[in-house]
Formats: structure tokens, C-alpha cells, sequence
């Protein structure tokens, strides 16, 4: 099994990669593969709803950035945890750019598998921010992984983010809770429990 941990921030190996690095050497010690996938600081497209992904298998129209290669990686995923810094009570543009096209050109590939939302934050905006991460989530059918509080970490530099104890604890439990549920469902796999098929042959213009 394989959890993709995704960050969101333009810079590597700050706060945001330290909150991640927690849950994944837990992930890690329970015996789940993990890879951190950084966005890097290069230009990541917007979705612009041109529709093509529809024509395609898995994939974006666009092909300059990272996003058709984060899709591969997700077919083979079994969980994500997604990381972002906040910014002005907002999950960065980039992880929203980068979600915009993940899910709705490669959708399926996270369909059913678990996810987890984490931000790390100065001060505030982290539980907005864990919000707008979620919402992916729960329309791609995807089970939320909580953890013992918000998914958060308080800190303006890793050393700070490595003192706010009760926020690494948190990232820790995200890690045990994420392996409890990834073996639960190879559990019901392997006793022939599968993953429903939606319904989406309704859809409602609220303009009338």
C-alpha cells in the first residue's frame, strides 16, 4: 500500500513538508509506502473547463507542468494527505490550481480513497483552509481522514512547527488513523466488499 503526500507550498522543506513528514514516518513505521510530491515554483495552469480531459484517459490537455504525472502517481496511490500553507485564510493558489485539474481531469484515480486535508499556519486561517481541501474529497467520493483535532500546525519556521507538540501529535494520529483505514478496505477487498457505483444521471439547473 502507498499513501501520496502532496505540498502545497512553494518552498520544499518548511512547515508544511515538516507536518507532513510526521504523518508519513508514521505511515512508514506501520508499514505504508509514502512519497511527498512537491509542486515546486514553476507555473501550474488553472483549470479553464475546456472539457477536453473528458476525451482523454486520465489526463489534462495541458501537459507543460506536473499535474498529468501527479494523476499517474494517483492511479497507484492507495491514500493522499494533501498539505497546504495558508494564505490570507485561503489554501494556496497553487494546491487550488493543482486540485482543480487533479480531480477533474483525473478524478477516478482518487474515487473511494481515503484523503487527508493538513495546514500549517503562523497563526489562523487553518481550519478554513482544511475546509477547502475537503471538499475535493467528499465530491470524489473519497472517505475523509480525521484526526484527534483540526489537521493543523501552528509555526512561522520548521523549528517552530517542531514545538507546537499537540500539532505534531495531530499529524501523528492522521498517519495511524490513515493505515487503520487503508487495512480496513484491502480487509473488505479481500473478503469481496467493493466500492459502490454512483449514480449521476441527475444533474439540476437551478435557473429556471
Amino acid at each position: 500500500m502507498k499513501v501520496l503526500l502532496i505540498n502545497g507550498s512553494p518552498h520544499e522543506k518548511v512547515c508544511t513538508y515538516t507536518a507532513l513528514r510526521e504523518a508519513a514516518d508514521v505511515l512508514e513505521k506501520n508499514g505504508i509506502e509514502t512519497e511527498i510530491v512537491y509542486l515546486g515554483k514553476g507555473p501550474i495552469r488553472d483549470c479553464i473547463g475546456c472539457g477536453g480531459c473528458a476525451k482523454l484517459d486520465n489526463a489534462c490537455v495541458f501537459g507543460d507542468d506536473c499535474i498529468n504525472e501527479i494523476i499517474k502517481k494517483a492511479e497507484t496511490a492507495d491514500g493522499f494527505i494533501f498539505g497546504t500553507p495558508v494564505y490570507y485564510a485561503h489554501p494556496s493558489g497553487r494546491i487550488l490550481s493543482a486540485l482543480d485539474r487533479l480531480f477533474y481531469a483525473g478524478g477516478s484515480a482518487f474515487a473511494h480513497k481515503p484523503g487527508a486535508a493538513v495546514a500549517s499556519a503562523r497563526r489562523a486561517g487553518t481550519t478554513a483552509s482544511v475546509d477547502v481541501l475537503n471538499k475535493y474529497f467528499t465530491i470524489a467520493q473519497m472517505p475523509v481522514v480525521s484526526s484527534t483535532y483540526w489537521n493543523v500546525v501552528h509555526g512561522n519556521t520548521p523549528e517552530d512547527v517542531k514545538q507546537d507538540l499537540e500539532g505534531l501529535q495531530t499529524m501523528r494520529n492522521i498517519g495511524e488513523n490513515m493505515t487503520w483505514l487503508l487495512k480496513c478496505i484491502e480487509a473488505g477487498k479481500e473478503k469481496g466488499i467493493i466500492a459502490p457505483t454512483a449514480d449521476k444521471s441527475q444533474k439540476t439547473n437551478f435557473i429556471r
